[in-house]
């Protein structure tokens, strides 16, 4: 009987270690289709004509998503900004702003390479197997309802948000 126990409990601690994802596990353990790998197409529009239009290199599909003009959109921007290909002139104050201190011009592959080494501490050993991705980043998380409470009470003009759970 004890060896049988010892055996399972063995068994039990071997199969802990297994797995290997990481912090993050995104298949979700589901088969079913990826909802985030479809986009809906817009509209089909009818030409006056039939005849052709002149290929553009480097044009655009009228017809064809455009997530990044929709996400200005959505955020109260103009849509037309993600082809500008630069800092619109309104924007010009706020990039400086921003860039008082210096820029870097590696700095994405300098944070992939500082997250992936933050994840790979943080990529232990773990029992439970499950998504561990906001418990590794917990002590970087905004609390967003104290950050509203601290803004209104600086007097600053903030949104309605909806109730903490």
């Amino acid at each position: 009987m004890l060896r049988t126990l010892m055996g399972l409990m063995a068994c039990a601690m071997l199969a802990a270690c297994g797995g290997g994802q990481g912090l993050r596990t995104l298949d979700g353990g589901t088969t079913g289709p990826d909802e985030f790998s479809v986009l809906p197409a817009q509209p089909l529009i009818f030409p006056e004509t039939n005849a052709l239009p002149v290929p553009t290199p480097g044009g655009a599909n009228p017809a064809d998503p455009n997530p990044r003009a929709q996400a200005i959109a959505a955020l109260g921007g103009q849509p037309l900004a993600a082809f500008a290909g630069g800092v619109p002139t309104s924007d010009g104050a706020l990039v400086a702003q921003a860039a008082r201190f210096g820029v870097s011009g590696d700095i994405r592959k300098t944070l992939a390479t500082e997250d992936a080494a933050f994840r790979g501490r943080k990529s232990g050993f773990n029992v439970t197997g499950g998504d561990r991705y906001f418990a590794a980043y917990a002590r970087q998380a905004l609390d967003a309802y104290a950050e509203l409470t601290r803004f209104r009470a600086a007097g600053v003009d903030v949104p309605s948000a909806p109730p903490a759970r």
